[in-house]
């Protein structure tokens, strides 16, 4: 396996952005770090089911996925250009406004199931990287294991960075929620390129 173009895939694949990374920024600049961290669990571990599902259901994957890709992709799309207008359009200027976002750990684990890039970083990780060079189940669910921690690691420093940067990203909510947004739709429609 080669282990440099490996490690590039996942260190750009997780801290590019992409709905994880900036619901996470915008959890963080509005709940704070620590308040965040239900969220990014919940990543972590619906990343972990969602890489578990991909390895041990590969082969039943390759023949079905071909069928609800579509689906899929239109679901995931749809549920990123409802968190984008939410996102573009939120006028909440105090933190202590933040009940609404999804900052809970179902919220962080469910996004995983409709997170067209999360989905696709799974199977390319699976079906170039792991599976073509390891069957050991002991390998499979330690590598697992390690990329749910990285999604964390990934999520978690998008949250300390809204964190540490809320008085500045609250003084300019507006357009820095319209990029947001902007980003989240790009997300969305991206998945059909």
């Amino acid at each position: 396996m080669d282990w440099v173009a490996f490690t590039s895939y996942i260190f750009v694949a997780s801290f590019t952005p992409g709905p994880n990374n900036i619901m996470s920024m915008t959890n963080g600049i509005r709940v704070g770090l620590r308040k965040s961290l239900r969220f990014n669990l919940g990543v972590a571990a619906g990343f972990f089911v969602l890489m578990a599902l991909c390895s041990y259901l590969s082969l039943a994957l390759a023949s079905l996925l071909p069928r609800f890709r579509l689906a899929m992709s239109l679901v995931g799309a749809a549920y990123m250009l409802f968190l984008a207008v939410k996102v573009a359009f939120s006028t909440d200027s105090a933190p202590e406004a933040a009940s609404e976002a999804p900052s809970s750990f179902w919220a962080g684990l469910g996004l995983q199931f409709l997170n067209p890039k999360g989905i696709m970083y799974a199977l390319t990780v699976v079906g170039n990287f792991l599976l073509p060079h390891f069957r050991s189940q002991a390998f499979l669910l330690v590598a697992l294991v390690l990329l749910g921690f990285f999604a964390f690691i990934s999520t978690t420093s998008w949250s300390l960075f809204g964190a540490t940067f809320q008085r500045l990203l609250t003084r300019h909510r507006r357009p820095f929620n319209a990029a947001m947004g902007l980003l989240l739709a790009y997300c969305a429609v991206s998945a059909f390129l």
